[in-house]
């Protein structure tokens, strides 16, 4: 290709790719991982408008010589020679490459739509995040989590508990002490934690410059370091070994807590006192400067320099995304109340939206009867006061997702407990009952079959047949005094010579 005409293409390339973002930013998508997806395109071709962008200034800076050298070609011999020229040019390549394709640079960053089958294309975040991440609404630091169980002396944290602590590394805290992070596999989970961070933060914030995010971070460190001012790396933490805490007493050579003295006054004559006293006197020593006022940085300091940046960069990370880690905590804690049934239904609702909301719809079909929007209900929970879903844990805990059936209604359904001891009581339940020929509804609670309802009702009748009495079929007598009685007490009577 011409030096010109390849300019001219790469000045058109732009205009495109401008476009193409353009129109990107244009659309509102509400769910995240179309928001997602976006962003990740917009990303994609702001890096071609740089590299088209370089691809430009080398043409004008045209050290080659060649642009000049064509500009010449053109200014001063004929015009027309030059044409036919790389006319001839022209369609000697097409004649030797007659089934080549044109490319139709208009649609080259048109926006695809994923709804039309033609033109069903992947997603760019499908392979992002996995399924626990829920295109980056949460962090999925369970194997940090495993990582940080397997390292040696550490307290057994629950997944939970490490999500509210992952990032406090201070001295002694579950059970790794100074010493303990100077090791490899100390090291190595650090590192892998703060990549994992830095790598959710570059998928969830495609259009922000994370290096240069990540670049404040470890010059804030330096600055800190220098200063030996890094929280739990310091040469000196205390000018005394033995210190207060509170009630508990302090030991900086074991980095330990004691509650009594005497255990303490004891512990100072063991080996391990001993060992770990001549071990923070040695890296004291070690850094201390020299008689020329230069420091000696000794191997064991530029590990432990290792280790508190890593620790440092997970800090500012973790602090940069917190409304994720909030999220990801209550997350967790929603999910512990499920079910595997439930938990794999709703994964399976998360990565089935992406198949339905593009689908075509009928006009009116994305609102209400009023205009309001649908409200996206995939788990078919309730609706509150609001018009909204109630939430999952309510629901749990209602049990409304247990189902009564009561055959006395018309096998009518009654979603939760309430609901069922309450509808004894309303007009669908008494009407049929009254159908039945029942007619005290009070005594039938909690029967909702027909056959053991008209049972009882038998029962009831005969019982109340048994013990009423007939006045007709009573004969009364009077006695000489005029009192009335039954005939059979009358005879009683008369028999016994009381009349």
């Amino acid at each position: 290709m011409l030096v010109l005409e390849e300019q001219r293409y790469i000045h058109e390339d732009l205009e495109r790719l401008e476009q193409g973002i353009a129109d990107r930013i244009r659309e509102d998508p509400k769910h995240i991982r179309d928001r997602l997806n976006r962003d990740h395109e917009v990303a994609q071709l702001l890096d071609q408008i740089q590299a088209q962008s370089q691809n430009l200034l080398n043409i004008y800076g045209d050290e080659s010589g060649s642009r000049a050298q064509e500009i010449q070609q053109i200014g001063t011999g004929d015009p027309f020679e030059e044409f036919y020229r790389q006319w001839k040019d022209v369609r000697d390549h097409h004649a030797r490459y007659p089934n080549e394709q044109a490319e139709n640079s208009e649609q080259r960053y048109k926006v695809s739509r994923h709804g039309d089958p033609s033109e069903a294309l992947p997603s760019i975040v499908d392979s992002l995040f996995s399924g626990e991440e829920a295109y980056g609404r949460f962090f999925d630091l369970n194997t940090c989590h495993e990582s940080f169980l397997n390292l040696p002396n550490v307290k057994r944290l629950s997944y939970l508990q490490y999500l509210e602590l992952f990032d406090n590394f201070a001295p002694g805290f579950a059970g790794v002490k100074r010493n303990e992070k100077l090791t490899d596999q100390y090291f190595q989970y650090v590192g892998d934690l703060s990549g994992y961070l830095e790598s959710f933060m570059r998928r969830t914030r495609p259009l922000e410059n994370v290096d240069k995010i990540v670049q404040s971070f470890d010059q804030e460190f330096d600055e800190a370091w220098t200063k030996d001012e890094v929280e739990g790396w310091t040469l000196e933490q205390a000018t005394s070994t033995k210190q207060r805490t509170g009630d508990a007493i302090w030991c900086d050579d074991c980095e330990k807590e004691f509650s009594n003295e005497n255990v303490y006054k004891n512990h100072l004559n063991g080996r391990k006192h001993i060992k770990a006293a001549e071990q923070r006197s040695q890296r004291q020593e070690e850094s201390k400067p020299s008689a020329n006022g230069k420091g000696v940085v000794s191997p064991t300091r530029l590990k432990e320099r290792a280790v508190a940046e890593r620790e440092h960069r997970v800090k500012r990370l973790a602090s940069a995304m917190s409304t994720e880690r909030g999220d990801t905590r209550v997350n967790v804690e929603r999910k512990q109340g499920m079910t595997e049934r439930e938990r794999q239904q709703e994964l399976d609702n998360l990565l089935n939206v992406s198949d339905t909301r593009h689908e075509p719809m009928d006009e009116g079909d994305g609102e209400g009867e009023d205009g309001e929007e649908k409200i996206y209900n995939p788990l078919k929970l309730p609706l509150a006061w609001d018009g909204k879903p109630i939430p999952f844990w309510l629901y749990r805990l209602h049990g409304l997702g247990v189902e009564f059936p009561c055959e006395i209604c018309g096998n009518f359904v009654y979603m939760g407990r309430r609901a069922f001891d309450k509808h004894f009581n309303e007009a669908r339940h008494v009407y049929g009952l009254k159908c039945l020929g029942i007619a005290n509804t009070s005594l039938f609670r909690d029967i909702t079959g027909i056959d053991e309802a008209m049972r009882l009702w038998e029962k009831m009748q005969k019982e109340k047949k048994r013990g009423k009495i007939d006045d007709g079929s009573v004969i009364q007598m009077e006695d000489g005094e005029g009192n009335v009685m039954p005939e059979k007490v009358y005879y009683d009577l008369q028999k016994q010579g009381l009349l």
